[in-house]
């Protein structure tokens, strides 16, 4: 059955944002499944549920994300068809709404798959001059205002907790832990059995100028595979690189676990092996969800063509 489940990020979600991260996964969850019912195909079910959390600025992806440690907006993107595992990606890209359209222009346009910096804001004017804006389009006031806090606050020894160790950062400066630590993402199965997953964000708040997170690596943050199903990670994008997490939860399906026997195993594995804090969401190919996480909350909607509302839970 057609089924879509999407992510807001793996974090401790703060007071005020709870109902508008609840409003906006639902709304993309709703416009995912209006493609599926409308018979569209899994990739568009995804970019359309993606886009519409990329336009909500109560998400660190597209308009709201984080700013780097210099005060610029670096955005990530990648999306994957398990059909033919053709896959687009971007990396750093600073003047685009929409990052996660961008990447499947380059997966359906290109022989490429990754395009980062300067060489994706330039593929973006070219052929997709209509996603192109500008930073005051993308930055949010309370964006601002965090970075300015955290620069007075900590001033030189931000920068030399950061060169140590993000994480380190975070457990001394419990300022940071109210902000989004990565992404939005969806993953899609539609009447065919074709899998489609995506994953968007504004990275890391105070990260090193053209640091890239999991989201938009193949295997990492992002993964699709008819043969086992499609998953979208979040979470502290440096363990979730160095566990290729999104593959490996598509491995223990192939292994014979169901969605959220995998879910629940690759977290587990997250956190034993390297003490990753993160979360996934995941559709096998027999159709079942599955979502699993170890951080505080992690805003997430699932919804089949059957239901009439998603199912949302903070």
């Amino acid at each position: 059955m057609p089924a879509i489940v999407v992510h807001g990020g793996a974090w401790d979600v703060s007071r005020e944002l709870v109902g508008p991260n609840k409003t906006g996964i639902s709304h993309a969850a709703i416009a995912g499944i209006e493609v599926l019912k409308a018979e569209g195909n899994a990739l568009d079910a995804v970019e359309a549920a993606i886009r519409i959390l990329e336009d909500d600025d109560s998400f660190n992806a597209g308009i709201g994300s984080v700013l780097t440690l210099d005060g610029h907006i670096e955005m990530d993107a990648a999306i994957m068809d398990g059909k033919t595992l053709k896959a687009g990606a971007v990396g750093s890209v600073s003047n685009v709404r929409h990052p996660i359209s961008l990447a499947r222009k380059i997966a359906e346009e290109t022989i490429h798959v990754f395009l980062v910096g300067k060489g994706a804001d330039d593929f973006a004017r070219a052929v997709c001059a209509q996603e192109v804006c500008s930073f005051g389009e993308l930055v949010v006031e309370r964006r601002k205002k965090l970075w300015e806090d955290i620069n007075e606050r900590m001033g030189d020894k931000l920068v030399d907790g950061y060169l140590k160790a993000q994480v380190e950062l975070l457990d001394k400066y419990p300022l940071l832990k109210n902000v989004p630590l990565d992404t939005v993402g969806a993953v899609a199965i539609d009447k065919n059995g074709d899998i489609a997953a995506g994953t968007s964000t504004g990275g890391m708040p105070m990260k090193l100028s053209g640091r890239i997170g999991d989201s938009p690596l193949i295997g990492c943050g992002t993964y699709a595979d008819n043969d086992s199903g499609g998953v979208s990670a979040t979470g502290h994008g440096e363990s979730i690189i160095k566990t290729t997490l999104a593959k490996t939860t598509c491995d223990l399906i192939e292994r014979g676990h169901n969605a959220q026997k995998a879910a629940d195993v690759a977290i587990d594995f997250l956190w034993t092996k390297i003490g990753g804090k993160g979360g996934v969401i995941v559709i096998d190919k027999n159709g079942n969800v599955g979502l699993s996480y170890n951080t505080t909350k992690m805003p997430r909607a699932w919804m089949n063509t059957e239901m009439s509302t998603p199912e949302v839970t903070i």
